[in-house]
């Protein structure tokens, strides 16, 4: 299934996404599920079964939010693809690099990615999002890919100047409305194997970042374990799982989004996300 989070007509719900079909689960559920993250954490019970029989809108009815607006936690994996662990210039490690992400510095498929009005250095980075389904502490290697409820396209678009301010990445990573999300997340059992799926950021239609998941240092089933010995994951956690070599920051010269500018990630299989970028007011 493709699940989405959106407004119809100003009401926010949630649904099955079936070609150019939306097909409005929530209102049908609205009695057991208040959101999309509460059918996750249900198991999706009977999201199938109410989908089939939901009202249904063409896709140009709708207004996009991010997948999950409402995450417990976005945990966002760093220097996770070779080639951009050497462009940073950082040594390798043992461990995941991690830092969090606020929900709401979060927008979704075709609303403005904002370039704050305090800085001009706003960078993409296209990344595959996880979404987690089954809580769990200590989830070893071998469980964790029972924990995923689905995945989706993530732009983790990055203010590098705040960034830089000190060695922690907070700062640069949560302005308001710089985080595109979406347009769905896609359970596991539809998308297949990740290894061999290519990841695709695309600046005004140039290919300005180009992998396969294949590359990443640490894999998904290992940012799982990793992630929950430090805190429990929950239904609805969202993990960003790391950005490919070919970031702005490290052309030269630098390659920064700018208003008028339109940012594509897509990921094989998944969808594309696409955002315009807008000067904040």
């Amino acid at each position: 299934m493709r699940l989405s989070t959106v407004k119809i007509a100003g009401r926010t719900t949630w649904g099955v996404v079936e070609g150019e079909t939306f097909r409005d689960a929530g209102a049908i559920l609205a009695d057991r599920y208040a959101d999309l993250k509460a059918a996750i954490t249900a198991g999706l019970a009977g999201v199938a079964e109410a989908a089939a029989k939901a009202p249904s809108f063409e896709l140009s009815q709708l207004e996009w939010l991010p997948v999950i607006p409402n995450p417990d936690k976005i945990l966002c994996v760093g220097l996770n693809y070779e080639m951009h662990r050497k462009e940073t210039g950082r040594a390798e490690v043992d461990n995941p690099t991690i830092f969090g992400r606020f929900a709401n510095s979060q927008t979704g498929h075709l609303k403005p990615i904002l370039r704050p009005k305090v800085s001009t250095e706003l960078d993409y980075e296209g990344e595959l999002a996880v979404i987690i389904g089954k809580p769990g502490r200590y989830i070893t290697r071998e469980d964790a890919l029972g924990h995923i409820a689905g995945f989706a396209c993530y732009n983790d678009g990055s203010v590098r100047d705040y960034q830089r301010h000190t060695h922690q990445f907070t700062p640069g990573k949560n302005f308001p409305e710089t985080g595109a999300f979406g347009p769905w997340m896609m359970t596991p059992d539809e998308l297949g194997p990740l290894d061999d799926l290519r990841i695709q950021t695309r600046l005004n239609g140039q290919v300005v970042q180009d992998a396969t998941f294949s590359q990443m240092i640490f894999d998904i089933a290992r940012q799982i374990e990793y992630c929950s010995s430090f805190t429990r994951l929950e239904a609805g956690d969202v993990i960003a799982s790391g950005t490919p070599g070919g970031v702005g920051a490290k052309r030269n010269p630098p390659l920064w989004m700018k208003p008028g500018d339109v940012v594509e990630v897509e990921i094989d299989r998944l969808g594309i996300l696409r955002n315009p970028i807008v000067q904040e007011a």
